[in-house]
């Protein structure tokens, strides 16, 4: 942003956030996204090891899915009453023990337990990195921070694959699928300390009453509609899926409901409506579905083609995304300027460059040698892909939290990190869901590619979106 925003708290002034800050808020952020898909590598050791069936892994999943997406609001709500440094710190603690009894899970509903705690102390730290940064920086400060911010999103999906690959590959001390929880802990112990010395605190200026019953039906909406999503294509969409899916939406009415009542009776909502209603913050949120959407699916696609299609193994395939994210990181360093020099039009240039590296990777999985593709064959195509990912990261959190008040930070961020959660199960249910049902006539190959051309055409809309946003970028 480029303009000063007024303190969040009356006295004394907001402490300015410092490099070291800065740097321990984005390892705290890093741990709940990394922690996201890192499971996923370790699945078929914790299926040996455990003894657990099918449904009961996708539990290990899901549990720690929806818990995160449910409480990710909440968490940011806190945050701006009773302090967004207290909440980071209650929640790298949290995230820390909750790792440690995962690691150490002796059974396989045990782990379950543990990964849906591990999600709810993510829901508490991750809103206070986005909400902290918007509260004690401003214009060019605020624009790295925030681009930085994104592009760690990005990378921490790919690094969670590469990490799980290679720690459960290399089987430290005999720890095997539990090191991938275990390392958190360590990395957890050193955020907090950081974060003690080097956090500043911030929160709303005046801290709002709970809201009980907003709460319970934002949780009951998001639950009906990700349990589904994540659970629902492995059992076979069984009935219960389909009556919260379509349960979902009037829970959803509901909330709207009573939160436009609290707020035209002056209470305090969780989520007040003015704020998703105001046209800045909807063009923000609007901006992030062929996202969020887009890159769900991708990475369950990619992870299925790379092992069963191309038959690499976990570290191969892990490995295989290196280029994916250090491009990815490389582009997200360059949005400010590239922001500066193009305005809104960077959104639509990003747009582009990733439907340049689908093209690539389409025409290299139709023209190239299935499916002995080689990791440098899809090299091109993937650091492509990471360059359009790493500059649509920071640029949809810049445009939606340069339209959040800072009285609401903890509900912006909040709000935009559960949209980001929400699409991620929902890409992976409809693109997911479409791969493999064109798998088996049709070929992994072709598969592959009617995904991508499917993914290129939201990434258009998006470059269409970007050409009728305001030309100057706060």
């Amino acid at each position: 942003m480029t303009t000063t925003t007024s303190p969040v708290t009356a006295a004394p002034p907001r402490a300015a956030l410092s490099p070291l800050g800065l740097l321990t808020l984005l390892l705290g952020a890093a741990l709940p996204m990394i922690d996201f898909f890192v499971v996923n590598v370790a699945l078929p050791t914790i299926e040996r090891d455990l003894h657990a069936p099918p449904a009961t892994l996708e539990m290990v999943v899901a549990g720690y899915a929806v818990a995160y997406a449910v409480l990710l609001v909440l968490g940011g709500r806190l945050g701006d009453s009773f302090g967004r440094r207290r909440l980071f710190l209650w929640g790298v603690a949290g995230f820390g023990l909750t790792s440690l009894a995962c690691g150490l899970a002796p059974g396989a509903w045990w782990l379950v337990a543990a990964r849906a705690a591990q999600g709810a102390a993510s829901a508490a730290l991750l809103p206070q990195v986005l909400a902290t940064i918007h509260a004690t920086t401003s214009g060019e400060r605020r624009a790295r921070a925030v681009a930085l911010y994104g592009s760690v999103g990005g990378v921490s999906v790919v690094l969670g694959q590469m990490l799980g690959g290679v720690l459960v590959a290399a089987d430290p001390a005999g720890t095997g699928w539990r090191a991938v929880f275990l390392v958190n802990v360590p990395v957890a112990v050193a955020a907090f300390g950081c974060a003690l010395r080097s956090v500043p605190d911030s929160r709303a200026e005046r801290p709002g009453r709970a809201d009980l019953a907003g709460t319970a039906l934002l949780a009951a909406a998001l639950s009906a509609l990700l349990l589904p999503l994540t659970e629902g294509r492995a059992a076979g969409w069984p009935l219960w899926s389909v009556l919260l899916l379509c349960a979902a939406p009037l829970l959803a009415l509901a909330f709207h409901a009573v939160e436009r009542r609290a707020e035209r009776g002056g209470g305090d909502p969780l989520l007040p409506p003015s704020l998703s209603a105001a046209a800045d913050v909807r063009r923000g949120l609007l901006l992030g579905l062929p996202v969020f959407v887009g890159f769900g699916g991708w990475m369950f696609v990619t992870a299925v083609t790379l092992q069963q299609g191309l038959g690499y193994g976990a570290l191969r395939a892990g490995l295989t995304l290196v280029p994916m994210g250090v491009a990815q990181f490389g582009a997200s360093l360059l949005v400010p300027r590239a922001v500066r020099r193009l305005g809104a039009r960077a959104v639509s240039a990003a747009a582009v460059l990733h439907i340049a590296g689908l093209a690539v990777l389409a025409g290299t999985a139709l023209l190239g040698p299935w499916p002995r593709l080689s990791p440098l064959a899809l090299a091109p195509g993937l650091a492509l892909c990471g360059a359009g990912q790493g500059m649509q990261l920071p640029l949809y959190f810049r445009i939606l939290l340069a339209a959040v008040p800072d009285r609401l930070a903890g509900a912006g961020s909040g709000l935009a990190a559960t949209l980001q959660q929400s699409c991620l199960a929902v890409g992976v249910a409809t693109l997911g869901s479409l791969f493999l049902s064109l798998a088996p006539a049709a070929g992994m190959r072709h598969a592959l590619v009617v995904v991508l051309a499917v993914q290129a055409a939201g990434l258009a809309g998006l470059a269409l979106l970007g050409l009728r946003l305001p030309r100057v970028l706060h």
